[in-house]
């Protein structure tokens, strides 16, 4: 498995895998949704009874949605993950760390929301307790509106997880893959150019000259409406697909970058490799 090429855009990332068969590109992509590790929000503590504010009103603390439903929204909000100290295994599941499961610095983050109606409480309320890299990526979750007389304060506090226990710890998503196409024309066949780039779905082609030319290989989806015979020309285009290259692309909910999760991955599956090897040595 080559990495040919690999682009990242933002919490969006395309690679371009090469000399990779499909079971390969498959157990990457299944690594890469479930085994990379992120900080989600796991546990809260609300409370109950009356709130005051710094001059003295009482706010009841209570909300339109049920506690169940808050804990869940907390739970799904992305929460900045230190990328360096994951990698450099400094990061560690609550059960596997030092501080005997107190909670540490290394395995938890905890959280304050404290507001008051009338309002709509987003993800940016969440005031981490400690360094403010910490608050949410995306500031503009709602969680709840309150009206008037209604508050709400909450203790919350996020875990390293991975997506293989719940989907609050996974960290990517949209992860697909398709094989290269390979595209061919025959332009001696090529009877109405104009007609074949117009009525591709994805703007593949262009015509320089009354030439057709491929404008954007990556674009193709193999759909193979070029190759239709009444679009100006019988076998004027033809497409197949190269099964050793691949496209791969995926987007992060923003707690990990995309260069982390894939860096991650490539040696979480040397080690399951590695693993899995020595295990069947052990057989013979």
């Amino acid at each position: 498995m080559k990495i040919e090429k690999a682009q990242v855009s933002g919490n969006k990332a395309t690679v371009i895998f090469s000399e990779v068969e499909p079971h390969m590109i498959n157990a990457f992509r299944r690594s890469l949704t479930v085994d990379v590790p992120k900080m989600a929000i796991d546990q809260i503590e609300i409370h109950l009874g009356a709130i005051s504010d710094e001059n003295g009103r009482t706010y009841e603390s209570t909300t339109p949605l049920f506690d169940e439903i808050i804990a869940h929204r907390l739970g799904m909000v992305p929460v900045p993950t230190d990328c360096d100290e994951l990698m450099k295994g400094n990061l560690r599941m609550k059960a596997d760390c030092d501080c005997s499961d107190v909670g540490c610095s290394k395995c938890q983050i905890m959280f304050s929301l404290n507001r008051r109606g009338p309002c709509t409480v987003y993800s940016k309320d969440l005031e981490p307790l400690g360094d403010e890299k910490l608050k949410p990526t995306d500031q503009n979750i709602p969680i709840v509106k309150l009206t008037a007389d209604e508050g709400i304060l909450i203790y919350a506090t996020a875990h390293l997880g991975t997506g293989k226990t719940h989907a609050r710890w996974q960290a990517v998503h949209a992860a697909g893959y398709r094989p290269i196409p390979n595209i061919t024309i025959h332009q001696d066949k090529v009877k109405d150019p104009e007609r074949i780039a117009g009525n591709c779905p994805r703007d593949v082609f262009e015509v320089n000259k009354k030439v057709l030319k491929v404008k954007d290989l990556d674009a193709c989806i193999l759909c193979r409406t070029c190759e239709h015979e009444d679009l100006g020309g019988i076998g004027a285009v033809t497409v197949d697909a190269k099964t050793d290259r691949y496209i791969f692309r995926f987007e992060t909910d923003g707690s990990v970058d995309p260069k982390t999760a894939i860096l991650y991955t490539l040696d979480r599956l040397t080690e399951k490799f590695t693993d899995f090897e020595k295990d069947l040595s052990e057989l013979k």
